[in-house]
């Protein structure tokens, strides 16, 4: 085989990635190299002239004429009467150019060129798409099902790239058939080994954040803006939003006329409940909002612990707390606060079973028994009266009534 138009000779191996000559031919280069340093124990006094125009390859091998039997290093030195094999009129101390032919290297040597050259371009392959996914991390991506697998889905795209979509990264409602087309975020791109991994989620809040891009043109447009998410997958979620443009109503531009604006989205993400809220920088008024649709009568808010009592009419808790308790749990993730939910007129007095985290629940029984089940009707007792009346020591007494007295300190 000649070296001449080499390239075309390893086309097949191009798979269908279309990688440009340029840089078939350097890798090429690459692989020439290193099959010289295996043959001859160094490359450095090889040149290797590729011309990716004619897709030509040549290698040419330089040593130094010395005198018949001083060749020390034959890959560097030949003798004078070699030497004049070549051209006649060589002489002692002067450099020779001959050229290799890839024939010359061994056929053992030109099947580890070919392995050698798949493998570089299926890294260079990989290493481009490694870059293009991770360019892509945090933005809607969408391909197509190819198989389904128990934990996994796999998705093909347009190129033929492998992604994953595990089922912990699914919505709960999520059901796919081959040849399914599904759109989620790419979440994570990671090279293990030469191979890059690339994971999309649907379960992630920034999917929703940028659906929201996508469906909202004032969001697109930086109108909008969206200023945290917070979700339980297929179930609820909630999402701030903010206008430096007082003329726009964030809340009424994403939902839009009886919710269809938000409508493509809801049905998306499996019928997931989508709360949408004004932001503000009013803390009161932001836990008020995040805990829509129950209407706050009051709030008491302690900074420093990031807690807020809140109190409501009855009728108003199960609202506030939500199916499943998904209600308040969001309404605190987007505030970064822990909320407390009281009932109106129930602030005065806590069941003692409520403190079960602070005081042992032998103890909470011991005041049972003698009928004593709420915080007050324990502190409206004389610590003396308490001793005679429970088989509670005095100082077991004294730390209940500490642990009380601090849930009605102002």
């Amino acid at each position: 085989m000649e070296n001449l138009a080499l390239i075309d000779s390893f086309s097949e191996f191009k798979d269908d990635k279309q990688i440009d000559r340029v840089t078939l031919m350097a890798i090429l280069e690459d692989v020439f190299r290193n099959a010289l340093k295996k043959k001859y124990g160094s490359d450095d006094n090889f040149d290797i002239i590729v011309n990716p125009d004619k897709g030509d390859l040549e290698i040419w091998r330089n040593r130094v004429v010395v005198a018949d039997g001083e060749v020390e290093d034959p890959n560097e030195e030949i003798s004078l009467s070699a030497a004049r094999k070549i051209e006649p009129d060589f002489e002692i101390g002067e450099d020779v150019s001959e050229e290799v032919k890839l024939i010359d290297l061994g056929r053992r040597s030109i099947l580890a060129l070919r392995q050698n050259l798949i493998s570089k371009i299926h890294e260079h392959d990989n290493t481009i798409i490694y870059k293009q996914f991770k360019d892509l991390e945090g933005e809607i991506y969408t391909a197509e099902v190819h198989h389904i697998r128990h934990r996994a889905v796999i998705l093909l795209d347009d190129d033929g790239n492998e992604i994953i979509l595990p089922k912990e990264k699914q919505i709960p409602s999520d059901f796919f058939r081959k040849g399914d087309n599904v759109r989620g975020i790419i979440e994570s791109v990671d090279l293990k080994g030469n191979k890059p991994t690339i994971i999309m989620s649907r379960a992630a809040p920034v999917f929703l954040e940028k659906l929201f891009e996508q469906e909202i043109p004032e969001v697109f447009d930086g109108l909008i803006t969206v200023k945290k998410v917070v979700r339980i997958p297929g179930e609820k979620a909630k999402v701030a939003v903010d206008s430096y443009d007082d003329r726009i109503d964030p809340v009424g531009a994403c939902v839009g006329m009886k919710g269809s604006r938000i409508h493509g989205i809801v049905r998306e993400l499996g019928n997931e409940n989508i709360d949408v809220i004004n932001y503000t920088s009013n803390l009161n008024l932001y836990i008020t909002r995040a805990l829509s649709p129950a209407k706050v009568t009051s709030i008491k808010i302690d900074e420093e612990k990031k807690r807020a009592e809140v109190i409501l009419r009855p009728e108003e808790v199960s609202k506030a707390i939500g199916r499943g308790g998904h209600n308040i749990r969001l309404a605190g993730q987007l505030t970064g606060y822990e909320i407390d939910v009281l009932r109106e007129g129930a602030e005065e007095d806590v069941e003692l079973s409520e403190f079960s985290d602070e005081i042992e629940g032998w103890i909470i029984q011991e005041f049972n028994k003698i009928g004593l089940d709420t915080a007050k009707s324990i502190l409206e007792h004389d610590i003396n009266d308490l001793v005679k009346r429970t088989d509670l020591e005095e100082e077991t007494i004294r730390d209940v009534i500490n642990i009380l007295k601090e849930e009605f300190e102002e």
